[in-house]
């Protein structure tokens, strides 16, 4: 059973070690892939689609544990929110 991807609003943090900022993230990704092939044979993603992801692991760097990483709220997600519904009401007035 893997662990989600944090949404906007949202982080990792270790309940081990208290790490917020690193971790090893092991995911398995099926995407579509726009490459524009140049005359050269070099070659470079452009576009790409997601079709679908799965994360399996998530390590903490710090400490190393595999099973102490929950998904917590970002403390500026509540800034962020009421900063928007207030810059959208004050430029309707």
């Amino acid at each position: 059973m893997g662990i989600a991807m944090p949404g906007d609003s949202e982080r990792w943090r270790c309940t081990g070690c208290g790490n917020l900022t690193r971790f090893d993230v092991t995911r398995t990704v099926r995407s579509q892939d726009f490459v524009h092939q140049e005359l050269s044979g070099a070659g470079a993603v452009e576009e790409r689609t997601v079709l679908s992801e799965s994360v399996e692991r998530v390590k903490c760097r710090w400490c190393g544990a595999t099973d102490s990483v929950e998904i917590v709220s970002r403390p500026d997600a509540d800034r962020s929110v009421s900063g928007s519904s207030a810059e959208s009401a004050t430029g309707r007035a």
